[in-house]
């Protein structure tokens, strides 16, 4: 599997498990149309229209692409972290319950850990 070389901030997120500052991410307030890959391995992780503006300061998903994100149990005992199922790489984590769409999902997720991909024609 080839792996992306990552900036050391990459990295303190995609593999040390970290997190960037909210409201800061270049996906937070993005909307265009396209897909979001795993910025280590170029996995297809989300698509854009399940995407919504949760205020969180995050981007936020309902879903996921199929079989591409892996639910590991947080070593803080609280939460659900989310990682690429083909890499591990960090992505942040999912909460359950919270209303926000019928899905009733949000995958809250680093956007330093994505790339955006348009779709073709834009």
């Amino acid at each position: 599997m080839k792996l992306n070389k990552l900036t050391p901030e990459e990295e303190r997120v995609i593999v040390h498990r970290g997190t960037e500052m909210p409201f800061t991410g270049e996906y937070d307030n993005f909307f265009k149309p396209g897909i979001y890959v795993c910025r280590r391995c170029e996995t297809p992780l989300y698509r854009s229209r399940d995407k919504f503006d949760a205020r969180c300061g995050w981007p936020s998903f309902d879903q996921e692409i199929h079989g591409a994100v892996k639910r590991v149990p947080d070593i803080d005992g609280m939460r659900t972290e989310i990682e690429c199922a083909r890499c591990g790489a960090h992505l942040g984590h999912v909460f359950l319950g919270e209303g926000f769409t019928p899905k009733n999902t949000r995958h809250c997720v680093n956007s330093i850990s994505l790339k955006f991909i348009p779709d073709k024609g834009d």
